[in-house]
């Protein structure tokens, strides 16, 4: 690739700022005086590389204000006086290591040292601060003018570029060409320069749920024999540890899952409103369960075991996937027409929740907090510590002692309380209705702030001087090209409510309808990758997965999201994010073309004439 020098490249900013962004061109300062050079040099003890010099004396730095020239992440660049100021400041922050940094050899100063004295910070970061930015090196040697990325949270580290000329020279083919620079492209908007980072995804990402249905769910191995009965005739001995021996384990930990009871309601229909999966149903202990949910075969979906128990409730309690039975959408399909009551252990609390019809109860739960008690404490009382000042630790002892006598004694609370009877150990061999879970969506959340900028483009402004059929008609056409960036209008379902929203006709979004059921699907396809490539960073096999999997079903994920978002709040706040989403370089471009393609009459100008 060509580099180009200084001035070359400031004559091809320039020019294409000219046509395209005259409010950011406007805002380049005048060449800086070189005798402001000479005395920034003197002041700070280096001496500018010709690079930089050659950039100041074309421009001194921008004004620093809305629409500036902005070399995206890296912020603005400085002129002189920025420079001497966000140098002299990190001197003096980083001078309590200066003098031991000192003794480092050039490799180990530019690879350790805090801020060595021959560094300048050329660029105002991110916040228009010398917390980061670009910095050069001003130090004699192979690395002279050499360019790097300050950020005051990670420290220091080079970039590629060897010199500025080669940033200038990528900054100016990116603005001619359309490309992204160092990640994200630079565009221009109602005569600013901004940057956008756009983006694809994959067409045909591999499914986790299709790899899980071509998996054979694990089986427990058949129970051993039961050890031999001795003879009347014959000799037998049976030898055993005794309790505690060396080669005996302990005892196990007691059973005191999270559970969820429902009134009035059997086990099967609980298992179907927690959504649960018809092809994965069958009776299963609580070992079986555990083996099934850690398996391939569940796709990290959630494990429900469902039984009866008191008098006319139902139980369930989960094994595997993302906790359930504390999400407010659960317990309000649960405890729809009847009440639930949950009893949850989870550190040092044990709680019980009431829901009755959608609404808690706060009155009728219950809260028990319990002090940590495997800290190891001396005669004192006072903690020991370790040699790194961390408090010893008692291996195999309840951190919370007290929270499983809580455990215990809520619920047996639940009997006098609910009529509820249930013992957590009678269940675990016994087979239960059992299933995989398609976890329900999340509430969509209300709009609790007004819409302002969204990604450069007052949204706030264009939705006031908007009326309301137009906006609705142009952020639908957003909407789709949504879907087809993200490849989620393919799905019928999903199709067929785009065409829905563009006659502006009402959707089917009912609990377990077609599209529900699909947008569940999309959502457990993203879960499931995710946790198939965690799973795979500590194991030697690669996953059956890949990153780019990943990113295009929780693009897809996020679009059924604001397909959702459009169908369930009001306009402005559905719109913030469809435009938040898009994927297109040209969105903005599009919403533009789409506001436009109105007549005078308030009908879409690609609307057929029903009069005519």
């Amino acid at each position: 690739m060509i580099t180009f020098t200084v001035e070359e490249s400031w004559d091809r900013i320039e020019s294409w700022l000219g046509r395209h962004a005259p409010v950011t061109h406007g805002l380049l300062r005048p060449p800086a005086v070189p005798a402001d050079i000479t005395a920034a040099e003197l002041r700070l003890g280096v001496t500018f590389p010709p690079d930089l010099r050659k950039s100041l004396l074309r421009h001194d730095g921008v004004e620093l204000q809305e629409g500036t020239l902005r070399l995206d992440y890296y912020g603005p660049p400085s002129g002189v006086g920025e420079i001497v100021r966000s140098t002299e400041f990190l001197r003096e922050v980083g001078k309590d290591v200066a003098e031991e940094e000192d003794e480092l050899d050039e490799e180990e100063r530019d690879a350790y040292a805090y801020w060595p004295h021959e560094r300048l910070l050329i660029t105002l970061g991110i916040g228009w601060q010398s917390s980061d930015g670009l910095f050069l090196v001003t130090r004699p040697g192979p690395h002279h003018g050499r360019i790097g990325r300050y950020f005051d949270e990670t420290g220091s580290s080079f970039t590629p570029w060897s010199g500025l000329r080669h940033v200038l020279s990528d900054f100016a083919t990116a603005l001619e060409n359309g490309l992204p620079f160092d990640g994200r492209t630079p565009l221009a908007h109602e005569g600013r320069l901004i940057w956008d980072g756009g983006g694809t995804v994959v067409a045909d990402p591999t499914s986790a749920l299709d790899l899980a249905a071509g998996t054979p769910e694990p089986q427990l191995p058949a129970a051993e024999p039961a050890p031999p009965v001795p003879r009347p005739d014959g000799a037998h001995a049976v030898i055993a540890f005794g309790s505690g021996g060396f080669f005996e384990p302990g005892p196990e930990p007691p059973v005191q899952p999270d559970v969820v009871f429902v009134a009035g309601i059997d086990p099967g229909e609980l298992l179907e409103r927690l959504g649960s999966v018809p092809a994965t149903a069958r009776p299963r202990s609580r070992e079986q369960a555990r083996l099934s949910a850690g398996a391939l075969w569940a796709a990290h979906r959630p494990m429900v075991r469902a039984g009866s128990c008191g008098d006319g409730w139902s139980y369930a309690t989960q094994e595997g996937g993302d906790a359930q039975f504390g999400r407010p959408e659960v317990l309000g399909r649960l405890s729809r027409g009847t009440r639930v009551v949950r009893l949850a252990k989870q550190g040092c609390e044990v709680r019980v929740t009431v829901v009755e019809d959608g609404a808690e109860r706060p009155e009728a739960g219950h809260r028990v907090e319990s002090p940590r008690e495997d800290y190891v404490t001396g005669p004192d009382g006072q903690p020991v510590l370790g040699r790194g000042g961390q408090q010893w630790q008692r291996i195999g002892v309840d951190p919370w002692p007290g929270s499983t006598a809580a455990y215990t004694r809520l619920l047996a609370g639940l009997t006098a309380e609910h009529g509820i009877s249930w013992d957590p150990a009678d269940d675990t061999a016994a087979p239960l209705a059992s299933a995989l879970l398609l976890p329900v969506l999340d509430e969509v959340p209300e709009a609790r702030h007004p819409v302002t900028v969204v990604r450069d483009v007052d949204l706030g402004a264009l939705v006031e001087r908007t009326p309301p059929e137009r906006l609705h008609s142009a952020m639908a056409a957003q909407l789709a090209r949504l879907a087809s960036e993200s490849d989620i209008d393919g799905y019928p379902e999903i199709a067929r409510a785009l065409e829905q929203v563009g006659r502006g006709e009402p959707v089917d979004l009912t609990a377990d309808g077609a599209l529900d059921l699909r947008m569940r699907t999309i959502q457990a396809e993203a879960r499931a990758v995710r946790g198939l490539l965690d799973e795979a960073r500590h194991q030697p096999d690669l996953a059956p997965v890949t990153a780019a999997d990943l990113a295009a079903w929780h693009g897809r994920n996020a679009a059924a999201g604001a397909l959702r978002r459009f169908l369930l709040l009001p306009l402005p706040a559905a719109a913030e994010t469809v435009l938040s989403l898009r994927m297109s370089l040209h969105w903005r471009d599009e919403l533009a073309a789409d506001l436009a393609d109105w007549d005078l009459s308030g009908r879409s100008c690609a609307e057929p004439d029903r009069d005519g």
